[in-house]
């Protein structure tokens, strides 16, 4: 079972390496530098030591700039800025216990990396939880999860928070309201289309 759940693991991220900046921590490949050049702030972050079997495998970043000038970039009339931070964890069996600490953990991380501010648009921040088998109270948390923040009344953006859950085992994925967005990419990641 341990095999599917990392291979697993492996997928998600070959498929997450064309759009995110993507730094592991569990000492799994991590390509080389040179290969992303822009915003990084997994530099910022401390592996945390998380209870139980939990493995906190990778940090995937997401940026996105658009903006708009008259006749020279110097004259900027606007810009906006979107992010993304995928927080993916891999557990054996997931407990209701085991999902609050990587929801709090994403939560709280993500946070300290987001660039809230003039400009900013929106930031989405998402554990993805690998595992073998999840617990139907786990399950229903997950499900249940709904966490929104806006800044300065949406003038500085707005927060979403995502959670998804792909349980090896029974080959099945779960969701949090906000984060239906990822289903059709994780089915097809994880060939379940």
């Amino acid at each position: 079972m341990e095999k599917t759940r990392n291979e697993a693991v492996e997928r998600l991220l070959s498929g997450y390496r064309r759009y995110y900046n993507v730094t592991r921590y569990d000492g799994g490949f991590n390509p080389p530098p040179e290969e992303y050049k822009g915003i990084s702030e997994a530099g910022k972050l401390t592996p945390p030591v998380l209870p139980g079997e939990i493995c906190f495998v990778a940090l995937c970043e997401y940026y996105e700039k658009a903006e708009q000038y008259f006749l020279f970039k110097s004259n900027e009339l606007w810009a906006t800025h979107q992010e993304e931070f995928i927080f993916l964890f891999s557990v054996k069996n997931l407990t209701k216990d085991f999902f609050e600490v990587c929801r709090d953990f994403a939560y709280e991380e993500g946070m300290k990396l987001a660039h809230i501010g003039p400009g900013h648009m929106y930031s989405y921040i998402t554990p993805v939880i690998i595992c073998d088998t999840a617990e139907s109270d786990a399950v229903k948390a997950l499900e249940k999860t709904k966490i929104y923040k806006s800044f300065k009344f949406s003038f500085h953006g707005w927060m979403d928070f995502h959670a998804a859950c792909f349980e090896a085992s029974k080959r099945k994925l779960h969701f949090n309201h906000s984060g239906l967005c990822m289903k059709k990419s994780l089915e097809k990641v994880f060939g379940l289309r």
